[in-house]
């Protein structure tokens, strides 16, 4: 049997082959932050055992676009942008255990495999999909300005259908880029089990994680334009928009450096 290396899959001698090197990550990114408020009936649906709904608020989501680079300690990601540049668009919810109140990500889709990777580790439930948002720059001559009046465009597709756009106007600097998302995550990671029949799950566990380092650059908020559309093989639409909250825009840099076992559930 040979020494195989490698922190996840695929394990090799050289051990360079894996999909994702080991924690801690970086990251430095642009947010689109759309809140809104829906039935807290279909946001309960989405909250497995033993999560409940949110004390406050409990029908509150947020659709996130995020334009990230990211790497490892390394930082050799950095100078090879394929392995470092992604995009992703994630729904979050908020949810309690125990008496204390989590975010959690019910949907999320991405479009590079390593992105996919880190969320088997996770549990985050990342799907392949194509995501696009409006990038600033400081000349406005192609892009918006992060300013009064900057208007930013979201699109999200998946299984060749659009699922959700939006388009968020900066009307006025925010304190925060919304509160959805403002908590410690409550993520499941399973493995069903691989017996034929089998209906159950091999290894599930609930566990939390968050950021071990936040910096985040001044919050804009402004007017919001949201519309999610309905596909044969995804479930957003069901988490139909009942009443805007908020639209944010922020530039923010995160480390993650792994996270706690809250409750073993097989």
């Amino acid at each position: 049997m040979s020494d195989q290396k490698g922190f996840f899959y695929p394990r090799t001698a050289g051990g360079t082959s894996g999909i994702i090197p080991s924690p801690p990550w970086y990251y430095s990114g642009d947010l689109l932050t759309f809140e809104y408020r829906t039935n807290p009936e279909r946001v309960r649906e989405l909250l497995p055992a033993p999560l409940e709904l949110a004390d406050e608020d409990p029908g509150a989501v947020a659709l996130i676009w995020a334009d990230w680079q990211s790497c490892s300690s390394s930082r050799e990601e950095l100078l090879d942008p394929v392995r470092a540049q992604y995009k992703e668009a994630f729904v979050v919810v908020r949810c309690s255990y125990k008496g204390k109140t989590f975010s959690r990500c019910v949907y999320i889709w991405v479009d590079k495999d390593f992105a996919i990777g880190r969320g088997l580790h996770q549990g985050y439930p990342k799907k392949l999909g194509s995501m696009w948002q409006t990038r600033p720059h400081p000349f406005a001559q192609g892009a918006p300005q992060i300013a009064e009046g900057g208007m930013f465009g979201a699109t999200l597709a998946a299984g060749d259908r659009r699922l959700a756009e939006a388009v968020l106007t900066l009307r006025e600097p925010s304190e925060t880029n919304g509160f959805v998302n403002g908590h410690p995550m409550a993520h499941h990671r399973i493995y069903p089990d691989i017996a034929r029949g089998a209906t159950g799950d091999a290894y599930s566990e609930l566990i939390s994680s968050g950021a071990a380092e936040f910096e985040g650059g001044q919050a804009w908020r402004g007017d919001v334009d949201l519309r999610l559309f309905e596909s044969p093989t995804e479930e957003l639409a069901a988490l139909e928009v009942d009443e805007i909250i908020g639209g944010y825009y922020r530039q923010i840099g995160v480390v993650w450096n792994g996270g706690e076992t809250l409750e073993r559930l097989v």
